[in-house]
């Protein structure tokens, strides 16, 4: 009896360790260890700061092994896009934000490829993850004080107000600042506009006195305080993280944006790893790690993942294309 007791024992811990094993081995095949962030812009610009900053608090978090980061700067982003679909690579995501949707409806010249126009239908979207609202500053030894005095500037004599932003014309930081001009009875074609390559090098093109103000996002602008001063936010109201940067609505401009930024897989990417990263891109908004990124960055939580950030992509399309096409720019 002893002996046959002891046999089921075994058996019951060898099937035990089976059924760890095989969980074990379950669980490894769709989790996500590592990723590599792939970014269409250089160092300094917004979807730079996003894909580091939620690498570091994801990695921070315990939620990942490791990240890697790469800038592929190119075609307004076209590059990176272009390097997801032809290369399909494994564990990597590309981060994006509204410029992939005005890219496509303009038909930038980088995003123009032999098959027709790149878009994020071309891609996975995987989540979109942060808002940013657009900013105008200046440097902070500039005669200017507020917008007021930018557009009466710019309407005493046009030229002498260069507006720098992140990248090319018809691009995110480019409509910010066209929209704030219009609410201020300018016609936002006449602006002069001077396109750089990602947020670092337009920053740079200000504080050298190449430009008079810079258009771009509020989470760009916010490790720069000490070096320029926010003139306008395109927020509802003031934001906590940055109480000092005033709206454009409480001087008189209705001007509302808020930017979203979010990750995409290759064509090809699997549901179960699109899906795990998606959690893992919303579980760690949860914790402080992220808390320290976002407030950092002033960012405003959006976690929009699957099938909802795909029927967002749609009606942004819709949206995009008319307010565009109000503009002169398509």
């Amino acid at each position: 009896m002893r002996e046959k007791m002891n046999n089921i024992k075994k058996i019951v811990s060898v099937l035990f360790s089976a059924i760890l094993l095989f969980s074990a081995t379950t669980t490894s095949s769709i989790a996500i260890d590592k990723i590599h962030f792939v970014i269409g812009g250089g160092a300094g610009g917004g979807w730079d700061g996003t894909a580091r900053g939620t690498g570091e608090a994801l990695t921070k978090a315990g939620m990942l092994k490791s990240a890697s980061f790469e800038n592929m700067s190119g075609g307004g982003g076209g590059k990176a896009l272009a390097f997801m679909i032809n290369t399909k690579p494994a564990n990597t995501v590309l981060v994006q934000s509204t410029p992939l949707v005005l890219r496509s409806i303009t038909r930038h010249k980088g995003y123009v490829s032999g098959s027709g126009t790149l878009s994020y239908k071309d891609v996975v979207p995987i989540a979109g993850v942060i808002g940013d609202y657009g900013a105008i500053a200046v440097a902070k030894n500039s005669p200017f004080k507020n917008f007021k005095e930018v557009v009466d500037a710019y309407k005493k004599n046009p030229s002498s107000v260069k507006m720098a932003g992140g990248s090319v014309r018809g691009s995110m930081d480019h409509l910010i600042g066209a929209l704030a001009f219009q609410a201020a009875g300018a016609n936002p074609n006449d602006v002069i506009y001077i396109p750089y390559d990602a947020g670092g090098k337009a920053l740079a093109g200000l504080l050298s006195g190449e430009t008079q103000i810079i258009s771009t996002g509020l989470g760009e602008l916010m490790g720069a305080r000490d070096q320029v001063r926010i003139i306008g936010i395109t927020a509802p109201s003031r934001v906590s993280d940055a109480p000092d940067a005033p709206t454009l609505k409480e001087q008189g401009y209705d001007v509302q944006f808020v930017n979203w930024r979010g990750f995409f897989g290759p064509p090809g990417m699997s549901s179960a790893d699109k899906n795990a990263i998606a959690k893992m891109l919303g579980d760690v908004q949860k914790t402080s790690e992220w808390e320290t990124v976002r407030a950092r960055n002033a960012w405003v939580n959006i976690y929009n993942p699957g099938d909802k950030f795909v029927s967002f992509l749609e009606k942004q399309t819709e949206e995009m294309t008319a307010l565009m096409k109000k503009l002169g720019v398509i």
